[in-house]
């Protein structure tokens, strides 16, 4: 679970929207406004809305996240995985050249 899905299902959680939709629906279907089948409709229905309202809410918040990154100059997962293929790499060619230099100071003694 990311950290989008997390703050999604906590939001909803918090304030109680599928409990409070399924208690609207059961009280139409208890006062004979709905039938169960209708209210079983209107609950999948309202779910998929508050789903994405949900997901609409969770990529505002991470497009507002990445932004405050980019003002702030941090850099992104991606940046540090490049820059750590870069060190690898630099790392790799120190040491061949730390044992070319070995291997001449060698043959010169």
């Amino acid at each position: 679970m990311n950290i989008n899905d997390f703050m999604h299902k906590a939001l909803m959680a918090g304030i109680g929207i599928p409990e409070k939709i399924n208690e609207l629906v059961e009280d139409l279907v208890n006062k004979g406004e709905l039938s169960e089948s209708q209210g079983a409709k209107l609950v999948k229905e309202c779910s998929e809305k508050v789903e994405q309202t949900g997901d609409d809410l969770s990529k505002t918040i991470a497009d507002l996240i990445n932004k405050a990154n980019e003002k702030l100059n941090i850099p992104s997962k991606d940046d540090v995985e490049e820059l750590n293929k870069k060190l690898k790499v630099l790392t790799a060619r120190v040491k061949k050249l730390e044992q070319s230099v070995g291997e001449v100071q060698d043959q010169s003694n």
